[in-house]
């Protein structure tokens, strides 16, 4: 099997894996693994590089490799963005647990100050 034909292989698995974005229990196990995958891949690629002949363009699965990494591109966006919306998520919830906590913090009192404008 040749790197092309590997590289195809794992992005493949890496965008199958992407395909099913997990809920927030389960999203370090995901991470863990996409990373891993990610990693494999980029190996892969390095390897690639390194050859004087770019040997991609000129092969036959060319055209799905592209396609593929078009769709991991999307795939990857998708879970940065349910992770950017629990981010969110979560800070409103701070916020709003401390205004339950002191919902007296946001109102500023000068009672009792007294300012004399005389000089």
């Amino acid at each position: 099997m040749d790197l092309v034909e590997q590289l195809l292989e794992a992005s493949q698995k890496l965008f199958t894996h992407l395909t099913n974005i997990p809920t927030a229990k389960d999203r370090d196990d995901f991470i863990e693994k996409m990373n891993q995958l990610l990693d494999a891949r980029g190996e892969i690629i390095n390897q690639l590089k390194e050859n004087e002949p770019y040997p991609i363009q000129s092969h036959t699965l060319n055209k799905e490799l592209i396609e593929l990494d078009k769709g991991i591109r999307e795939q990857l966006m998708k879970v940065k963005m349910s992770i950017v919306d629990d981010m969110k998520q979560l800070q409103v919830s701070k916020k709003s647990e401390q205004r339950y906590v002191n919902p007296y913090s946001a109102v500023q009192v000068m009672d009792g100050t007294y300012y004399d404008q005389k000089k």
